[in-house]
Protein backbone atom coordinates (compact mmCIF):
# COMPACT_ATOMS: atom_id res chain seq x y z
CA UNK A 1 0.00 0.00 0.00
CA UNK A 2 2.76 1.85 0.87
CA UNK A 3 4.10 2.09 -2.85
CA UNK A 4 1.09 2.64 -4.98
CA UNK A 5 0.47 6.21 -3.91
CA UNK A 6 3.90 7.95 -5.17
CA UNK A 7 3.01 5.42 -8.50
CA UNK A 8 -0.49 6.90 -9.13
CA UNK A 9 0.78 10.69 -8.48
CA UNK A 10 2.82 10.40 -12.19
CA UNK A 11 0.22 8.32 -13.44
CA UNK A 12 -0.45 9.00 -17.03
CA UNK A 13 -3.87 8.59 -16.20
CA UNK A 14 -3.89 11.07 -13.71
CA UNK A 15 -2.51 13.90 -16.44
CA UNK A 16 -5.07 12.88 -19.01
CA UNK A 17 -6.14 16.04 -20.76
CA UNK A 18 -3.59 18.31 -19.75
CA UNK A 19 0.10 19.28 -20.52
CA UNK A 20 2.07 17.77 -18.25
CA UNK A 21 5.46 19.21 -18.73
CA UNK A 22 3.73 22.95 -18.80
CA UNK A 23 1.44 21.75 -15.58
CA UNK A 24 4.35 21.17 -13.85
CA UNK A 25 6.96 23.67 -14.65
CA UNK A 26 3.87 25.87 -13.58
CA UNK A 27 3.64 24.63 -10.34
CA UNK A 28 7.08 24.34 -9.49
CA UNK A 29 7.58 28.33 -9.84
CA UNK A 30 4.32 29.31 -8.32
CA UNK A 31 5.39 27.08 -5.09
CA UNK A 32 9.01 28.54 -5.52
CA UNK A 33 7.88 32.10 -5.56
CA UNK A 34 5.36 31.31 -2.81
CA UNK A 35 8.08 29.66 -0.31
CA UNK A 36 10.71 32.43 -1.48
CA UNK A 37 8.33 35.67 -0.61
CA UNK A 38 7.19 34.17 2.80
CA UNK A 39 10.78 33.35 3.89
CA UNK A 40 12.02 36.77 2.64
CA UNK A 41 9.26 38.92 2.65
CA UNK A 42 10.88 42.23 3.23
CA UNK A 43 13.20 42.07 0.84
CA UNK A 44 10.62 40.45 -1.95
CA UNK A 45 8.51 43.91 -0.86
CA UNK A 46 11.31 46.41 -2.26
CA UNK A 47 11.56 44.40 -5.00
CA UNK A 48 8.59 44.41 -6.14
CA UNK A 49 8.21 47.92 -5.28
CA UNK A 50 11.70 49.21 -7.24
CA UNK A 51 9.94 47.36 -10.19
CA UNK A 52 7.28 49.08 -10.46
CA UNK A 53 8.66 52.39 -9.81
CA UNK A 54 10.91 51.78 -12.93
CA UNK A 55 7.84 50.79 -14.89
CA UNK A 56 5.39 53.65 -14.00
CA UNK A 57 8.44 55.91 -14.55
CA UNK A 58 9.62 54.68 -17.51
CA UNK A 59 6.38 52.55 -19.66
CA UNK A 60 3.93 54.21 -17.63
CA UNK A 61 3.03 55.45 -21.32
CA UNK A 62 3.09 52.07 -22.91
CA UNK A 63 0.15 50.80 -20.76
CA UNK A 64 -1.76 53.74 -21.78
CA UNK A 65 -1.26 53.28 -25.42
CA UNK A 66 -1.73 49.64 -25.34
CA UNK A 67 -5.07 50.01 -23.54
CA UNK A 68 -6.17 52.94 -26.01
CA UNK A 69 -5.85 50.65 -29.24
CA UNK A 70 -7.55 47.75 -27.60
CA UNK A 71 -10.72 50.34 -26.72
CA UNK A 72 -10.67 51.66 -30.36
CA UNK A 73 -10.47 48.04 -31.79
CA UNK A 74 -13.27 46.48 -30.07
CA UNK A 75 -15.24 49.55 -30.82
CA UNK A 76 -14.39 48.67 -34.69
CA UNK A 77 -15.58 45.13 -34.13
CA UNK A 78 -18.42 45.95 -32.63
CA UNK A 79 -19.85 48.76 -35.13
CA UNK A 80 -18.54 47.14 -38.33
CA UNK A 81 -20.00 43.82 -40.36
CA UNK A 82 -17.84 41.72 -38.35
CA UNK A 83 -20.01 41.96 -35.58
CA UNK A 84 -22.61 39.55 -37.03
CA UNK A 85 -20.18 36.64 -36.74
CA UNK A 86 -21.09 34.16 -34.32
CA UNK A 87 -18.95 32.20 -31.81
CA UNK A 88 -19.45 29.03 -33.08
CA UNK A 89 -21.62 27.69 -36.06
CA UNK A 90 -23.93 29.69 -37.73
CA UNK A 91 -26.70 28.34 -36.00
CA UNK A 92 -25.82 27.67 -32.77
CA UNK A 93 -27.41 28.98 -29.78
CA UNK A 94 -25.95 30.18 -26.53
CA UNK A 95 -25.27 27.74 -23.57
CA UNK A 96 -26.76 29.92 -20.89
CA UNK A 97 -29.53 32.44 -20.42
CA UNK A 98 -29.08 36.22 -20.97
CA UNK A 99 -29.40 36.39 -17.21
CA UNK A 100 -27.00 33.56 -15.78
CA UNK A 101 -24.55 34.65 -18.65
CA UNK A 102 -24.16 38.06 -17.47
CA UNK A 103 -23.78 37.29 -13.84
CA UNK A 104 -21.20 35.08 -14.15
CA UNK A 105 -19.49 37.39 -16.75
CA UNK A 106 -20.21 40.45 -14.52
CA UNK A 107 -19.07 38.23 -11.21
CA UNK A 108 -15.69 37.59 -12.94
CA UNK A 109 -15.16 40.68 -14.19
CA UNK A 110 -15.03 43.12 -10.90
CA UNK A 111 -16.79 41.46 -7.86
CA UNK A 112 -14.36 41.97 -4.55
CA UNK A 113 -12.67 45.10 -6.59
CA UNK A 114 -16.01 47.22 -7.03
CA UNK A 115 -17.22 47.03 -3.47
CA UNK A 116 -14.02 47.82 -2.66
CA UNK A 117 -13.26 50.78 -4.27
CA UNK A 118 -17.21 52.03 -4.77
CA UNK A 119 -16.60 54.37 -1.84
CA UNK A 120 -12.85 54.48 -1.07
CA UNK A 121 -11.78 55.74 -4.55
CA UNK A 122 -14.26 58.64 -5.66
CA UNK A 123 -13.29 60.43 -1.73
CA UNK A 124 -9.87 59.86 -2.36
CA UNK A 125 -10.12 61.84 -5.34
CA UNK A 126 -12.32 64.33 -3.36
CA UNK A 127 -9.23 65.79 -2.05
CA UNK A 128 -7.42 65.85 -5.07
CA UNK A 129 -6.16 65.00 -8.24
CA UNK A 130 -5.05 66.21 -11.45
CA UNK A 131 -7.98 66.70 -12.97
CA UNK A 132 -9.44 68.80 -10.64
CA UNK A 133 -6.14 71.06 -10.37
CA UNK A 134 -6.60 71.57 -14.54
CA UNK A 135 -10.15 72.82 -13.62
CA UNK A 136 -9.27 74.96 -10.80
CA UNK A 137 -11.53 73.21 -8.49
CA UNK A 138 -11.29 73.80 -4.81
CA UNK A 139 -10.94 70.40 -3.11
CA UNK A 140 -13.93 69.42 -1.25
CA UNK A 141 -16.31 71.09 -2.97
CA UNK A 142 -19.76 69.64 -5.08
CA UNK A 143 -17.51 70.30 -8.57
CA UNK A 144 -14.64 68.26 -7.10
CA UNK A 145 -17.19 65.93 -6.12
CA UNK A 146 -18.21 65.50 -9.89
CA UNK A 147 -15.05 65.32 -11.01
CA UNK A 148 -14.09 62.72 -8.10
CA UNK A 149 -17.20 60.26 -9.51
CA UNK A 150 -15.76 60.89 -13.08
CA UNK A 151 -12.71 59.56 -12.92
CA UNK A 152 -13.90 56.36 -10.32
CA UNK A 153 -16.56 56.11 -13.39
CA UNK A 154 -13.61 56.10 -15.82
CA UNK A 155 -11.65 53.75 -14.09
CA UNK A 156 -14.27 51.15 -14.01
CA UNK A 157 -15.16 51.69 -17.47
CA UNK A 158 -15.27 50.68 -21.14
CA UNK A 159 -11.52 50.85 -21.33
CA UNK A 160 -10.97 48.38 -18.88
CA UNK A 161 -14.00 46.05 -19.93
CA UNK A 162 -12.65 46.01 -23.32
CA UNK A 163 -8.88 44.50 -22.01
CA UNK A 164 -11.08 41.71 -20.70
CA UNK A 165 -13.38 41.68 -23.75
CA UNK A 166 -11.01 41.68 -26.53
CA UNK A 167 -9.14 38.31 -24.51
CA UNK A 168 -12.65 36.38 -24.34
CA UNK A 169 -13.76 37.58 -28.30
CA UNK A 170 -10.03 36.29 -29.29
CA UNK A 171 -10.22 33.24 -27.05
CA UNK A 172 -14.21 31.76 -27.94
CA UNK A 173 -13.47 32.74 -31.74
CA UNK A 174 -10.61 30.76 -32.47
CA UNK A 175 -11.88 27.76 -29.93
CA UNK A 176 -15.76 27.86 -31.29
CA UNK A 177 -15.19 29.02 -34.53
CA UNK A 178 -11.63 27.46 -35.24
CA UNK A 179 -11.83 24.05 -33.68
CA UNK A 180 -8.97 24.85 -31.72
CA UNK A 181 -7.64 24.51 -27.91
CA UNK A 182 -9.50 26.96 -25.82
CA UNK A 183 -6.22 28.65 -24.76
CA UNK A 184 -4.42 32.32 -25.50
CA UNK A 185 -1.87 30.39 -27.53
CA UNK A 186 -4.30 29.60 -30.68
CA UNK A 187 -5.02 33.13 -30.79
CA UNK A 188 -1.54 33.80 -32.24
CA UNK A 189 -1.88 30.91 -34.84
CA UNK A 190 -2.26 33.16 -37.94
CA UNK A 191 0.31 34.84 -37.15
CA UNK A 192 3.04 31.56 -35.47
CA UNK A 193 0.90 29.09 -37.34
CA UNK A 194 1.97 25.26 -35.99
CA UNK A 195 4.84 26.68 -33.49
CA UNK A 196 1.95 27.56 -30.76
CA UNK A 197 2.14 23.67 -30.50
CA UNK A 198 6.29 24.43 -29.46
CA UNK A 199 7.98 26.22 -26.60
CA UNK A 200 6.70 29.81 -27.91
CA UNK A 201 2.87 28.56 -27.61
CA UNK A 202 4.42 27.22 -24.02
CA UNK A 203 5.46 30.42 -22.90
CA UNK A 204 2.45 32.19 -24.15
CA UNK A 205 0.70 30.17 -22.11
CA UNK A 206 3.21 30.01 -18.90
CA UNK A 207 2.71 34.35 -18.82
CA UNK A 208 -0.77 34.22 -18.90
CA UNK A 209 -1.04 31.47 -16.15
CA UNK A 210 1.44 33.60 -13.89
CA UNK A 211 -0.76 36.52 -15.00
CA UNK A 212 -3.68 35.46 -14.20
CA UNK A 213 -2.72 33.72 -10.11
CA UNK A 214 -1.09 36.86 -9.79
CA UNK A 215 -4.19 39.21 -11.21
CA UNK A 216 -6.74 36.94 -9.12
CA UNK A 217 -4.08 37.13 -6.13
CA UNK A 218 -4.29 40.94 -5.78
CA UNK A 219 -7.89 40.71 -5.91
CA UNK A 220 -7.98 38.06 -3.11
CA UNK A 221 -5.72 40.19 -1.11
CA UNK A 222 -8.01 43.06 -1.19
CA UNK A 223 -10.89 41.41 -0.57
CA UNK A 224 -9.55 38.89 2.23
CA UNK A 225 -8.66 42.42 3.82
CA UNK A 226 -12.30 44.11 3.57
CA UNK A 227 -13.29 41.11 4.92
CA UNK A 228 -11.45 41.15 8.07
CA UNK A 229 -12.83 44.76 8.52
CA UNK A 230 -15.68 43.53 8.19
CA UNK A 231 -15.45 40.83 10.74
CA UNK A 232 -13.79 43.48 12.83
CA UNK A 233 -16.74 45.45 12.37
CA UNK A 234 -19.57 42.59 13.16
CA UNK A 235 -17.85 40.58 15.70
CA UNK A 236 -14.60 42.29 17.13
CA UNK A 237 -12.77 39.99 15.37
CA UNK A 238 -8.85 41.72 15.38
CA UNK A 239 -7.03 43.02 12.23
CA UNK A 240 -4.40 41.30 11.56
CA UNK A 241 -2.64 39.19 8.84
CA UNK A 242 -2.80 35.79 10.69
CA UNK A 243 -6.46 36.31 10.52
CA UNK A 244 -6.96 37.26 7.22
CA UNK A 245 -4.49 34.05 6.18
CA UNK A 246 -7.54 31.96 8.15
CA UNK A 247 -10.37 33.91 6.16
CA UNK A 248 -7.49 32.75 3.19
CA UNK A 249 -7.86 29.18 4.16
CA UNK A 250 -11.42 28.65 4.62
CA UNK A 251 -12.39 31.02 1.72
CA UNK A 252 -10.52 29.16 -0.80
CA UNK A 253 -11.37 25.99 0.22
CA UNK A 254 -15.20 26.85 -0.06
CA UNK A 255 -13.92 28.32 -3.57
CA UNK A 256 -11.86 25.20 -4.15
CA UNK A 257 -14.96 23.10 -3.61
CA UNK A 258 -16.94 25.02 -6.08
CA UNK A 259 -14.16 25.07 -8.63
CA UNK A 260 -14.44 21.46 -8.54
CA UNK A 261 -18.31 21.08 -8.81
CA UNK A 262 -17.53 23.22 -12.64
CA UNK A 263 -19.53 26.28 -14.40
CA UNK A 264 -23.13 24.72 -14.58
CA UNK A 265 -23.70 24.23 -10.73
CA UNK A 266 -21.32 25.80 -8.53
CA UNK A 267 -19.77 28.89 -10.38
CA UNK A 268 -23.58 30.01 -11.92
CA UNK A 269 -25.18 29.22 -9.05
CA UNK A 270 -23.16 31.31 -6.86
CA UNK A 271 -22.81 34.44 -9.23
CA UNK A 272 -26.44 34.10 -9.69
CA UNK A 273 -27.10 34.41 -5.95
CA UNK A 274 -24.54 37.54 -5.66
CA UNK A 275 -26.00 39.82 -8.07
CA UNK A 276 -29.43 38.94 -6.07
CA UNK A 277 -27.63 40.01 -3.22
CA UNK A 278 -25.59 43.02 -4.99
CA UNK A 279 -29.45 44.34 -6.10
CA UNK A 280 -30.67 44.35 -2.20
CA UNK A 281 -27.42 46.07 -0.90
CA UNK A 282 -27.68 48.55 -3.83
CA UNK A 283 -31.65 49.10 -3.37
CA UNK A 284 -30.82 49.80 0.21
CA UNK A 285 -28.49 52.62 -0.67
CA UNK A 286 -30.86 53.54 -2.93
CA UNK A 287 -33.63 54.14 -0.72
CA UNK A 288 -31.80 54.73 2.47
CA UNK A 289 -29.75 57.50 1.07
CA UNK A 290 -30.15 60.38 -0.96
CA UNK A 291 -32.40 59.73 -3.81
CA UNK A 292 -32.59 62.09 -5.56
CA UNK A 293 -28.91 63.21 -5.59
CA UNK A 294 -27.89 59.93 -6.60
CA UNK A 295 -30.06 59.89 -9.60
CA UNK A 296 -28.62 63.46 -10.31
CA UNK A 297 -24.97 61.85 -10.07
CA UNK A 298 -26.16 58.84 -12.29
CA UNK A 299 -27.18 61.04 -15.03
CA UNK A 300 -24.73 63.87 -14.42
CA UNK A 301 -21.87 60.84 -14.56
CA UNK A 302 -23.26 59.53 -17.69
CA UNK A 303 -23.05 63.21 -19.59
CA UNK A 304 -19.35 63.25 -18.16
CA UNK A 305 -18.17 60.10 -19.20
CA UNK A 306 -19.52 60.29 -23.06
CA UNK A 307 -17.58 63.65 -23.46
CA UNK A 308 -14.38 63.10 -21.60
CA UNK A 309 -14.11 59.28 -21.46
CA UNK A 310 -11.67 59.40 -24.80
CA UNK A 311 -9.89 62.69 -23.78
CA UNK A 312 -9.16 60.67 -20.20
CA UNK A 313 -7.90 57.52 -21.16
CA UNK A 314 -5.23 59.10 -24.11
CA UNK A 315 -4.01 61.47 -21.37
CA UNK A 316 -0.84 60.85 -20.21
CA UNK A 317 0.49 62.52 -17.14
CA UNK A 318 3.37 64.99 -16.92
CA UNK A 319 6.29 64.35 -15.00
CA UNK A 320 4.16 66.06 -11.75
CA UNK A 321 1.18 64.15 -11.94
CA UNK A 322 3.43 60.73 -12.78
CA UNK A 323 3.04 59.03 -9.40
CA UNK A 324 -0.90 59.68 -9.10
CA UNK A 325 -1.38 58.25 -12.66
CA UNK A 326 1.04 55.51 -11.73
CA UNK A 327 -1.23 54.82 -8.39
CA UNK A 328 -4.30 54.78 -10.38
CA UNK A 329 -5.25 54.72 -13.98
CA UNK A 330 -1.78 52.03 -14.39
CA UNK A 331 -2.59 50.24 -11.68
CA UNK A 332 -6.21 49.77 -12.92
CA UNK A 333 -4.39 48.98 -15.99
CA UNK A 334 -2.25 46.34 -15.11
CA UNK A 335 -4.45 45.15 -12.72
CA UNK A 336 -6.81 44.65 -15.62
CA UNK A 337 -4.06 43.14 -17.60
CA UNK A 338 -3.14 40.57 -15.02
CA UNK A 339 -6.76 39.57 -14.61
CA UNK A 340 -7.75 39.85 -18.26
CA UNK A 341 -6.50 35.34 -18.85
CA UNK A 342 -8.64 34.66 -16.77
CA UNK A 343 -11.78 37.19 -17.18
CA UNK A 344 -11.59 36.52 -20.62
CA UNK A 345 -10.73 32.77 -20.58
CA UNK A 346 -13.80 32.81 -18.06
CA UNK A 347 -15.98 34.79 -20.58
CA UNK A 348 -15.25 32.68 -23.43
CA UNK A 349 -15.93 29.47 -21.85
CA UNK A 350 -19.49 30.96 -21.13
CA UNK A 351 -20.11 32.89 -24.64
CA UNK A 352 -20.25 30.20 -26.92
CA UNK A 353 -23.21 31.02 -29.54
CA UNK A 354 -23.72 34.48 -29.56
CA UNK A 355 -22.31 36.98 -32.12
CA UNK A 356 -19.32 38.98 -31.79
CA UNK A 357 -21.72 42.14 -31.68
CA UNK A 358 -23.62 40.88 -28.53
CA UNK A 359 -20.56 39.77 -26.66
CA UNK A 360 -18.86 43.16 -27.06
CA UNK A 361 -22.13 44.83 -25.97
CA UNK A 362 -22.90 42.18 -23.15
CA UNK A 363 -19.12 42.32 -21.56
CA UNK A 364 -18.32 46.01 -22.40
CA UNK A 365 -20.99 48.33 -22.36
CA UNK A 366 -23.33 46.53 -20.18
CA UNK A 367 -20.98 46.00 -17.31
CA UNK A 368 -19.75 49.89 -17.69
CA UNK A 369 -23.21 51.22 -16.94
CA UNK A 370 -23.94 48.68 -13.75
CA UNK A 371 -20.66 49.87 -12.67
CA UNK A 372 -21.64 53.42 -13.29
CA UNK A 373 -24.92 53.10 -11.18
CA UNK A 374 -23.00 51.13 -8.53
CA UNK A 375 -20.80 54.09 -8.75
CA UNK A 376 -22.94 56.53 -8.44
CA UNK A 377 -24.82 54.79 -5.36
CA UNK A 378 -22.23 54.15 -3.25
CA UNK A 379 -20.09 57.22 -4.16
CA UNK A 380 -23.00 59.42 -4.79
CA UNK A 381 -24.32 58.59 -1.11
CA UNK A 382 -20.67 58.95 0.37
CA UNK A 383 -20.56 62.83 -1.38
CA UNK A 384 -23.83 63.67 -0.12
CA UNK A 385 -22.35 62.76 3.54
CA UNK A 386 -19.30 64.28 3.26
CA UNK A 387 -21.22 68.06 1.36
CA UNK A 388 -24.35 68.21 3.38
CA UNK A 389 -24.32 65.59 6.09
CA UNK A 390 -22.16 65.00 8.91
CA UNK A 391 -18.93 64.09 6.83
CA UNK A 392 -16.66 61.37 8.38
CA UNK A 393 -15.75 59.83 5.39
CA UNK A 394 -12.70 61.46 4.21
CA UNK A 395 -11.03 61.05 7.31
CA UNK A 396 -11.65 57.23 7.01
CA UNK A 397 -10.33 56.76 4.01
CA UNK A 398 -7.16 57.98 4.78
CA UNK A 399 -6.77 56.00 7.60
CA UNK A 400 -7.73 52.56 6.28
CA UNK A 401 -9.40 52.25 3.11
CA UNK A 402 -10.77 49.14 3.98
CA UNK A 403 -13.02 50.71 6.53
CA UNK A 404 -15.24 53.31 3.99
CA UNK A 405 -18.21 50.94 3.43
CA UNK A 406 -18.63 50.45 6.72
CA UNK A 407 -18.44 53.55 7.88
CA UNK A 408 -20.75 54.55 4.92
CA UNK A 409 -23.15 52.21 6.24
CA UNK A 410 -22.94 53.51 10.10
CA UNK A 411 -23.85 57.21 8.60
CA UNK A 412 -26.69 55.88 6.75
CA UNK A 413 -28.31 56.25 10.50
CA UNK A 414 -30.52 52.75 9.44
CA UNK A 415 -30.60 52.44 13.33
CA UNK A 416 -31.36 48.50 14.57
CA UNK A 417 -30.79 47.83 10.97
CA UNK A 418 -27.19 49.19 10.48
CA UNK A 419 -25.94 45.47 11.39
CA UNK A 420 -27.73 43.61 9.40
CA UNK A 421 -26.50 45.69 6.53
CA UNK A 422 -22.98 45.25 7.19
CA UNK A 423 -23.47 41.86 7.72
CA UNK A 424 -24.87 42.16 3.93
CA UNK A 425 -21.97 43.35 2.62
CA UNK A 426 -19.41 41.78 4.60
CA UNK A 427 -21.41 38.65 2.80
CA UNK A 428 -21.48 39.44 -0.45
CA UNK A 429 -17.74 40.29 -0.06
CA UNK A 430 -16.94 36.80 0.64
CA UNK A 431 -19.33 35.21 -2.05
CA UNK A 432 -18.00 37.53 -4.57
CA UNK A 433 -14.86 36.39 -3.08
CA UNK A 434 -15.88 32.80 -3.57
CA UNK A 435 -16.96 33.42 -7.32
CA UNK A 436 -13.50 35.10 -8.33
CA UNK A 437 -11.39 32.81 -6.98
CA UNK A 438 -13.52 29.39 -7.99
CA UNK A 439 -13.38 31.37 -11.62
CA UNK A 440 -9.85 31.56 -11.47
CA UNK A 441 -8.92 28.17 -10.92
CA UNK A 442 -10.88 26.98 -13.61
CA UNK A 443 -9.36 28.91 -16.07
CA UNK A 444 -5.71 28.17 -14.91
CA UNK A 445 -6.68 23.96 -15.06
CA UNK A 446 -8.15 25.06 -18.90
CA UNK A 447 -5.22 26.47 -19.48
CA UNK A 448 -3.10 24.07 -18.71
CA UNK A 449 -5.00 21.34 -19.83
CA UNK A 450 -4.89 22.61 -23.73
CA UNK A 451 -8.42 23.84 -23.53
CA UNK A 452 -9.90 21.22 -21.96
CA UNK A 453 -13.37 22.21 -20.90
CA UNK A 454 -13.42 19.75 -17.68
CA UNK A 455 -10.09 19.84 -16.22
CA UNK A 456 -8.92 16.56 -13.40
CA UNK A 457 -10.31 17.80 -10.35
CA UNK A 458 -6.76 17.23 -8.68
CA UNK A 459 -5.53 20.45 -11.09
CA UNK A 460 -8.53 22.41 -9.92
CA UNK A 461 -7.67 21.24 -5.87
CA UNK A 462 -4.00 22.23 -6.57
CA UNK A 463 -4.50 25.70 -8.00
CA UNK A 464 -7.32 26.58 -5.88
CA UNK A 465 -4.88 25.66 -2.94
CA UNK A 466 -2.15 27.86 -5.10
CA UNK A 467 -4.19 31.30 -5.49
CA UNK A 468 -4.79 31.10 -1.44
CA UNK A 469 -0.86 31.10 -1.12
CA UNK A 470 -0.14 33.35 -3.53
CA UNK A 471 -2.69 35.48 -1.83
CA UNK A 472 -1.78 35.16 1.95
CA UNK A 473 2.50 35.67 0.81
CA UNK A 474 1.40 38.82 -1.52
CA UNK A 475 -0.16 39.88 2.48
CA UNK A 476 2.91 38.84 4.29
CA UNK A 477 5.19 40.88 2.09
CA UNK A 478 3.28 44.25 2.41
CA UNK A 479 -0.31 43.96 2.17
CA UNK A 480 -2.03 45.95 -0.24
CA UNK A 481 0.81 47.96 -1.81
CA UNK A 482 2.91 44.24 -2.40
CA UNK A 483 -0.42 43.41 -4.17
CA UNK A 484 -0.61 46.58 -6.61
CA UNK A 485 2.87 46.28 -6.96
CA UNK A 486 2.88 42.46 -8.27
CA UNK A 487 -0.38 43.40 -10.67
CA UNK A 488 1.50 46.35 -12.60
CA UNK A 489 4.97 44.05 -13.22
CA UNK A 490 2.90 40.86 -14.36
CA UNK A 491 0.43 42.43 -16.57
CA UNK A 492 2.87 44.20 -19.06
CA UNK A 493 3.61 41.03 -20.74
CA UNK A 494 0.48 39.72 -21.03
CA UNK A 495 -0.92 42.97 -22.06
CA UNK A 496 2.10 43.21 -25.12
CA UNK A 497 0.61 39.39 -26.34
CA UNK A 498 -2.98 40.74 -26.12
CA UNK A 499 -1.89 42.93 -28.90
CA UNK A 500 -0.46 40.25 -31.07
CA UNK A 501 -3.60 38.48 -30.27
CA UNK A 502 -5.84 41.35 -31.57
CA UNK A 503 -3.47 41.29 -34.52
CA UNK A 504 -3.95 37.28 -34.69
CA UNK A 505 -8.06 37.83 -34.56
CA UNK A 506 -8.13 40.55 -37.35
CA UNK A 507 -6.20 38.85 -39.72
CA UNK A 508 -8.66 35.41 -39.24
CA UNK A 509 -11.53 38.31 -39.40
CA UNK A 510 -10.33 39.28 -42.70
CA UNK A 511 -10.26 36.28 -44.20
CA UNK A 512 -13.04 34.76 -42.98
CA UNK A 513 -15.52 38.22 -43.82
CA UNK A 514 -17.27 36.29 -46.49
Amino acid sequence: MKHKAPRALFSPDLWQGTHPQLTIMAMLVVIGFSIATIANDAAANQLFAAVKIWLESNLGWLYIVIVCAIFFFCLFLMLSPFGRIRLGADNEKPEFSTFSWFAMLFSAGVGVGLLFWSIAEPIYHFQANPFMDMRGEEPGTAAAAETAIGIAVFHWGLHAWAIYALTGLCLAYFAYRKGMPLTIRSALHPILGERIYGPIGHAVDLLAVFATIFGVATTLGLGVVQINTGLNYLFGIGVSISNQIIVITLVTAAATVSAVSGVEKGIRRISEWNIRLTIILLSIFLVAGPTVFIIGVFFTSLGDYATEFIGMGAWIAPLESRNWQGSWTIFYWAWCGAWAPFVGMFIARISRGRTIREYLIGAMVIPTLVGMLWLSIFGGTAMYIELFGAGGLTQAVNTDMTTALYRCIELLDLGAATWAVAALATLLLLTWFVTSADSGTLVLCTILSMGNRHPPKFLRLFWGVSEGLVTAALLMAGGIAALKSISIIVALPFLLILVLMAAGLGSALYRDRG
